[in-house]
């Protein structure tokens, strides 16, 4: 054992491997397409965040990606309707589906839409012994009504991290989004527009880097203590 793991008398040596090379670059990689959920934060019939988070399908399948979009209409409030409704069913379907995602809300009052909280918040942050979202890749974008602002995302990213999800340094917002998209609700050229490429880009590299290592990148010592800990006490009770 080196001097340096010596004087570490807190720790539990046995949980406490050095990073495992295989582990972190494995050799076996998958070659299914990566796969991307994009959610989006206006129901108007003309939503900007909806446009763009279409349009950033369109380039991520322009990128080798599959894409599914969740149309949150009808999505209940979160403790306003039991977990099995149809709504919430087809979102956590979807997320379990996803390698990655795209958030996509409007700027409202400073802050994220009510919408894209409620959707976010319907996400569980465990089914059984899987967390849904825990080593998926997210990138997060927000138009805005007026000059360019970023609470929304920057709301989102701390979202995300609260979720485990591994957020990229990237990230879209819009200003004047109604001056961004012509009569058929596509992008027009722009800065704006290079950005989102940017960030699908991005996006798309950080996902097929870490699908296979992400269950590894997010194993916690913390967590494999905690484990190690509830194993030893039903063996004790087993014992009894």
């Amino acid at each position: 054992m080196s001097e340096a793991r010596i004087d570490l008398p807190n720790i539990d040596a046995t949980l406490f491997p050095q990073p495992d090379l295989e582990r972190l670059f494995s050799l076996v990689r998958a070659i299914h397409a990566p796969r991307f959920l994009l959610l989006y934060g206006s129901l108007r019939e003309r939503s900007y965040s909806r446009l763009v988070a279409e349009e950033a399908a369109r380039i991520l399948r322009a990128l080798g990606g599959e894409t599914r979009m969740f149309n949150p209409s009808g999505l209940p409030l979160v403790d306003d309707a039991p977990s099995d409704h149809p709504k919430v069913q087809e979102l956590h379907e979807l997320v379990q589906w996803a390698e990655g995602m795209v958030w996509s809300s409007p700027e409202r009052h400073g802050a994220m839409t009510g919408l894209m909280k409620t959707q976010i918040d319907w996400i569980p942050l465990s089914v059984g012994a899987v967390r849904p979202t825990q080593g998926k890749t997210l990138a997060v974008m927000q138009v805005c009504g007026g000059s360019q602002s970023f609470n929304a995302v920057n709301q989102m990213r701390l979202l995300g991290r609260w979720m485990r999800m591994l957020t990229i340094p990237n990230q879209s917002s819009v200003a004047k989004a109604y001056q961004e998209f012509d009569d058929a609700g596509r992008m027009k050229p722009s800065p704006y527009y290079d950005r989102i490429v940017d960030v699908m880009e991005e996006l798309v590299k950080f996902t097929l880097l870490t699908r296979e290592s992400a269950p590894y990148l997010v194993d916690r010592y913390s967590e494999r203590k905690e484990s190690a800990e509830a194993l030893a006490r039903r063996m004790q009770q087993g014992a009894i």
